[in-house]
This record gives structure tokens, sequence and C-alpha cells, in this order.
């Protein structure tokens, strides 16, 4: 495939942003801190050209051209806050972030049946000495496990875990002895329910620690009335990382250090995005930072600007010399993994969408109400520009519910 590069072309420079300006109150109660006792029965607003409309999720396929892609986000929430006890009593708390060995590749770890070690955050660091082991006994297939954790880096908060049955995996350790990871805003404990509604229906790729939350409205019932209709689907996987919760403290954004969250996409779901390359409608702000990710990795391949999968928070905003279509774009990425003989590819992002950004895949988004001043607000508002406010106030008049366990919308890209 060659690409006639004769005329340098520039994409946008990050514009000046006033965080204050993507600020909205928001009350305590109308936080949901609870999911309804039925997925589908949560509110859904629609935006389109401008007009407000308010339904229920269960009415989304009706709303929904049929042949269009939904795209999901796959990823598994794992139990990633796991506790022990030392000897004096004192306990600590280790949050799991990353794997760094004996791979940083998060399905491929999960299933290890040896030691791995992760970044974590550690609650009450100071009182666990270097090198000290913590153990734990966790029940598995009726089996008791003995779990050792040793801290091996504490700058970098690398924590090392084994146990003695070669006949468990990681996974298997971490869904016996961690709790869910509720996000830190819901402010209390997680209760048994969460542990299936913090999740996706369709979820199937551990290694999350926080849900993809425009997903969980999702039921079979719904699923199906969409394939009925002859909505398309396709599954991608980006692992939400603990950074999706960290506020925008710098007073120039792009100062703001995104979390980078691995990617995961196989060859099925690039060749139904090049087929529907004008039809694709986002679940979620993951699986839309995932696709513009992947948009911006065939732009590196076609400008010979590297192989790998990796994508700056500011990207998008540098120039090239070449900018493809969507569609060539993805079909160079295609190309690459069938040079390099790739089912899956593997990687990571830190993309920043902000106001200005051009959107390169995406119709429509389907997603929660987001925090005040927050890199999602900011990729809400680079959809709907200055009407997001107006939505979000909408959304307060008719006594919506906010954030993860909150109510839905569909947005239009205009």
């Amino acid at each position: 495939m060659s690409y006639i590069c004769s005329q340098k072309k520039h994409n946008m420079h990050i514009p000046k942003i006033d965080l204050k300006t993507y600020e909205y109150t928001l009350p305590e109660e109308k936080i949901a801190k609870f999911p309804l006792s039925k997925r589908d029965a949560s509110k859904l607003l629609q935006y389109e050209g401008g007009i407000i409309t308010h339904l229920h999720f269960r009415d989304l396929p009706d709303l929904l051209p049929s042949k269009s892609l939904l795209v999901y986000n796959d990823t598994k929430v794992i139990p990633a806050r796991l506790i022990f006890q030392r000897e004096t009593g004192a306990k600590v708390e280790i949050f799991l972030l990353k794997p760094i060995a004996p791979t940083t590749v998060i399905p491929e770890i999960m299933l290890a049946n040896y030691p791995v070690t992760w970044v974590t955050m550690i609650g009450n660091s100071k009182k666990w000495k270097d090198k000290e082991v913590l153990k734990g006994i966790v029940s598995i297939n009726n089996k008791q496990i003995v779990l050792s954790v040793k801290l091996i880096n504490r700058e970098n908060r690398e924590v090392e875990f084994s146990w003695d049955d070669e006949e468990v995996r990681f996974v298997d350790v971490v869904e016996a002895s961690g709790e869910v990871p509720l996000p830190p805003y819901l402010n209390r404990k997680v209760e048994k329910e969460d542990q299936f509604r913090y999740q996706t229906v369709y979820s199937k790729n551990e290694g999350a620690v926080a849900a993809p939350t425009a997903g969980l409205h999702f039921t079979e019932e719904v699923l199906e009335s969409l394939r009925e209709k002859g909505v398309q689907e396709a599954q991608l996987t980006l692992h939400v990382s603990a950074g999706t919760f960290q506020p925008i403290k710098a007073t120039d954004v792009t100062e703001h250090p995104m979390h980078s969250e691995q990617i995961l996409i196989n060859r099925d779901t690039i060749e139904k995005i090049i087929l529907h390359i004008d039809e694709i409608i986002a679940v979620g702000t993951t699986s839309v930072r995932t696709l513009e990710s992947l948009y911006w990795f065939g732009v590196k391949l076609i400008n010979g600007l590297g192989i790998e999968l990796w994508i700056e928070k500011l990207s998008p905003y540098q120039s090239y010399d070449y900018l493809p279509t969507p569609k060539e774009s993805y079909q160079a990425i295609l190309s690459h993994m069938d040079t390099s003989g790739l089912k899956t590819l593997v990687g990571a992002t830190e993309i920043f969408i902000v106001p200005g950004y051009q959107f390169k895949l995406i119709k429509g988004l389907i997603t929660n109400f987001h925090q005040p001043g927050s890199t999602l607000i900011l990729l809400i508002a680079t959809i709907l520009g200055e009407d997001w406010r107006r939505v979000y106030a909408e959304a307060m008049d008719h006594e919506y519910r906010f954030l993860s366990y909150g109510d839905s919308s569909l947005l239009w890209v205009k």
C-alpha cells in the first residue's frame, strides 16, 4: 500500500483550555450510590442536532440505525483491592495497578501459575517493612492456598505475589481474596451485589480495576433486540485503570499526567470496523479512546514512525506528513498484522481528547454522566461543544442519576 505524501498535511495543535469552564456543581444526592434493580430501567438522554429527548435505556434499539456497528469494551473488572494483616495486627491494603513481571500483558499475567510482580497503591505502607512477607489463607476449589506478598521496591511500589499451588492461576487468587474496587466517590463499602452489578453482562477479559460503566445498562434482552434489528457488534479491550478517577490539578491541562491503559484488539474487530467505517457507535469513553488511538497507530505506521502500539497523550496534536482517512489507517493496521503474523494487537494508550479534537471514527457515543472538571467531561465537550452544559443542566432538572451507577446518554457527533 502506498500513499501520496507530496503535500504536507497538519492536524490541529492543542488549544488553550480553561478548566474552570468545564466545572459544574454536582450535589451529593445526584450521585447514584447503588445500581437500579434492573439495568435497562435507567434513564436515557438522547442529544441529536441540538435536540434533547428523554427516554429509557431499553428504548435504545429504536434509536440506532440498522447496520450500525456498536463497539463494546469487553474488559472485566478484577477484585483489585487486597487486604493483608501483619503479625502486629496492622492492616496493609494493596491495590493492583499494572503488571511488570514476568510480563506486562494483562491477560497473560492473569493466567500465570507462578510469582508475579505488580505496581500497586499501598495503604498503610509505613507499617510494612522492606522485604517483609505478608501471608494470607485463601480458599480456592475447596483447597486452602497460602498467598504470600513481598514489598520488593518501596519507591516504585512494586509488590511480588506468590502462592503454594501450581494448579492455581493468579486470576483465581485475586477473585478468591480481593474486593471489587468501587469508585472512590461512592464513599461506601462493597456489598455482595457489586460483585456482578459493577460488571457488564458481556465482560470476559480480566484486567480492569474500574468498570466501563456505559455498558452497565445493557441486558441480554437489549442486546438481543439490537441484533434482531440488524445492529452489528464488535468487541475490543481496554483495561480501565485507576487513573480514570484522577482529577485534573494542573493549571495547564496538557500537563495533566494521563493514565496509560492497555489495549487488546483482534483482527476480526479491525475488519468489522473497516466494513462499517461510517456507522460506528461507541459504548463508553473507553471504546472511544481505543478506536481513536488505533487511528493514530495507523498514522504512525503510514508515516514510518514505528510499529509499536503506544499512543502518547498528545500524539493527535502533532504534525504528520500524511493524515490518512480512517479506512486507510485501519487498513494499514490490518496489513501490519498480516505482515507480523498477529491475530491480536497488544499495546497501550494515554490519549487525551479535548475540545478542538476532530473525531475520526465515531458517529455516536453511549455514555454516563461524568464528574465536573474531569478528563471525561473534556471528551464530552469535544462532542457537544458548548451544549455540554445544557445537556448536563437538563439531566439535573430531569432527576438523572450521575456517575458510575447512574443513568445514560446517547450523544450523536455533529
